[in-house]
């Protein structure tokens, strides 16, 4: 993938900097990251890098389809590399884990809204919010868990 978006870049007329390439392989590392987490990243290899760099860096590589962002949550969206295979994100709002899907799995919601309401759905960006099966499993009452209070 390294040559291939060095060549992007190039061909777009943008000159294929350290900081640009310190910047994507820290989205590629860190799989699911917000700009700040990008940024910390990027400083333990170049401490001179600011963050406006990384967010000029990312909004860069999006414009060029190499990464690509969702939102999880409130605040800030999180990146991940463009060439990963399409997914939906469940976000746990009590553990704030986050698991991806194969958007087959929300076929059915898809084709509903598409059939009741003429919308398309961007799956890339779908996010659900809810419960995790662990922390619901935390959440029963003693007597149901399997143990006994005396």
């Amino acid at each position: 993938m390294a040559q291939a978006w060095d060549d992007m870049l190039r061909a777009r007329g943008y000159r294929v900097t350290p900081q640009r390439q310190l910047v994507l392989a820290a989205v590629g590392r860190l799989e699911h990251a917000t700009p700040e987490d990008i940024y910390a990243e990027v400083r333990q290899q170049a401490s001179g890098v600011n963050v406006s760099t990384v967010y000029r860096a990312l909004e860069l590589l999006e414009r060029l389809g190499l990464v690509t962002h969702t939102h999880l949550g409130h605040g800030a969206p999180s990146y991940h590399l463009a060439d990963t295979e399409q997914h939906v994100h469940l976000v746990c709002r009590h553990c704030e884990q986050v698991t991806e899907i194969e958007p087959a799995a929300v076929q059915a919601l898809v084709t509903a809204l598409r059939q009741q309401a003429g919308f398309q759905t961007d799956v890339g960006h779908l996010t659900v919010f809810g419960r995790c099966a662990a922390c619901q499993a935390g959440d029963q009452p003693a007597s149901l868990s399997g143990t006994a209070s005396a």
